[in-house]
Order: structure tokens, then C-alpha cells, then sequence
């Protein structure tokens, strides 16, 4: 049997914190994506741009939302959340582009509801992920890199026995359970940390297993771990 749970150290630093999960079983993903996955790609690179109504890239709300988050745990320098990197490249005109059917499906809803979305082949997890504060020297290989990092001490991570999955809570995906066109059963993690999306988060779950269901012919479940129910089984 393999979790994924939400420790409490995490909800010690954010109690009112949603952490959506989408689990996908049964993908048909590949090389390329579907027209109509690539069009609701470009369409979400343009809805994005409603969220960007601030001079300072920073002062956008859900932009400082996060950024307020990360001063909470010890983080890599320079270490921003995932849906600033993906805002920020529409803010300088550098639309996201395609990777593969499930990557563009959860790039296209991350960025259509301004939320952080992440995805792993739980396939190749050891063990249970946990999403927790680390003591450190969890062993790491982002995606672009040719050598390996380890957490540090008081970071925020998601990890399993062989390392981390995710640094920075939702900064860098690892090489190790990233989705490929080989992946069948994924997990898909939405996080949202201001109470005041929690109708948005919802919303933007549902999307996701519409959309999954729809272009990837698999099945779904969504829960949403919170600090009273923490945990989920994946298999």
C-alpha cells in the first residue's frame, strides 16, 4: 500500500491550508499532445493574464500570497513557487508551451486558475510520499540537472524512502517520478494556502479530473487533505 501524506509539520506552519490530490489511474499519455489539449493550453496562457493586473510583478496577489508562504521554511536561494515561475513567463511574454498530454493539462489548469500543480508517476515512488519539514540530505535530481542536491535542514519538501520527490514544497520536480510518455498512474497535487480560494481549489480539482478522464482515458479520485483528514492511499 502506498500514501501520500501530509505531516503535521506542515500544517503547523500553514493550519488552513487545502492540499488538493487528483489520482490518475490508467493514463494513455504520449509524445505529443491532442489539438484540443494544445488550444486549452494557449487559451489558459491568456486567461492567465487576468492575474496580472499589478505594475510589480511581486504585488499581484497571487504572487505575494506564495511568496509570503516561502519565508516560512528554509528554501534554496532563489526558490520561488511553481505557478510564479509559469506567471512569470506569460508576464514576459513567453507563453508556457507543450510537453506531453498530462504536463499540458496540468500546466493549462495551473495556470487558467492561478494555482500551483505538480504531478508525479507514483509508479516509481519507495514507499509513502510525505510532504513534511525535512531534517535534511534527502538526495535530489531536478529535472534539467545534471547532478544531484539534498534538502536542508528545516526545509519543506515532499519526500519518500529513496529522497525528495518535490524541493521547496512546490518549487522543482525530481528526475526520478517525473511523468513521461510511459507514465499510467499518476498523482496530481494542487496546493493552496489562502482560505479565501478555497471555491477556486474545488473548482480547479474537478477541471483537472474532467480534463484527465476526457483527453487521457483514465480513471479519477479527488480529495482534498486538510489538517484534520492528512492522508490519502494511492495503491
Amino acid at each position: 500500500m502506498t500514501k501520500f501524506i501530509a505531516d503535521s509539520s506542515f500544517f503547523e506552519l500553514f493550519p488552513d491550508a487545502k492540499i488538493g490530490v487528483v489520482i490518475a489511474k490508467g493514463i494513455e499519455n504520449n509524445e505529443s499532445s491532442s489539438r484540443e489539449i494544445k488550444d486549452m493550453l494557449n487559451e489558459a496562457n491568456e486567461k492567465a493574464y487576468d492575474y496580472l493586473t499589478e505594475p510589480v510583478f511581486s504585488e499581484n496577489k497571487v504572487i505575494k500570497v506564495w511568496r509570503d508562504a516561502f519565508k516560512k521554511f528554509k528554501t534554496k536561494k532563489g526558490a520561488r513557487c511553481a505557478i510564479e515561475a509559469l506567471l512569470k513567463r506569460v508576464d514576459k511574454g513567453n507563453p508556457v508551451g507543450s510537453i506531453n498530454p498530462l504536463v499540458d493539462i496540468y500546466n493549462a489548469i495551473s495556470l487558467t486558475y492561478a494555482l500551483p500543480v505538480g504531478s508525479e508517476d507514483f509508479d516509481n515512488f519507495d514507499g509513502d510520499m510525505v510532504l513534511k519539514i525535512t531534517e535534511g540530505g534527502d538526495k535530489f535530481q531536478a529535472l534539467g540537472d545534471d547532478s544531484e542536491s539534498e534538502t536542508y535542514p528545516g526545509e519543506l519538501a515532499y519526500v519518500d524512502n529513496a529522497g525528495a520527490i518535490c524541493r521547496c514544497f512546490n518549487w522543482r520536480d525530481g528526475v526520478r517520478t517525473m511523468i513521461t510518455e510511459d507514465t499510467k498512474n499518476a498523482v496530481v497535487i494542487m496546493e493552496s494556502v489562502d482560505p479565501e480560494r478555497d471555491e477556486d481549489h474545488k473548482e480547479a480539482l474537478n477541471a483537472m479530473a474532467e480534463s484527465l478522464e476526457k483527453y487521457l482515458n483514465c480513471q479519477t479520485e479527488i480529495k482534498i487533505l486538510t489538517k484534520d483528514d492528512s492522508e490519502v492511499t494511492l495503491k
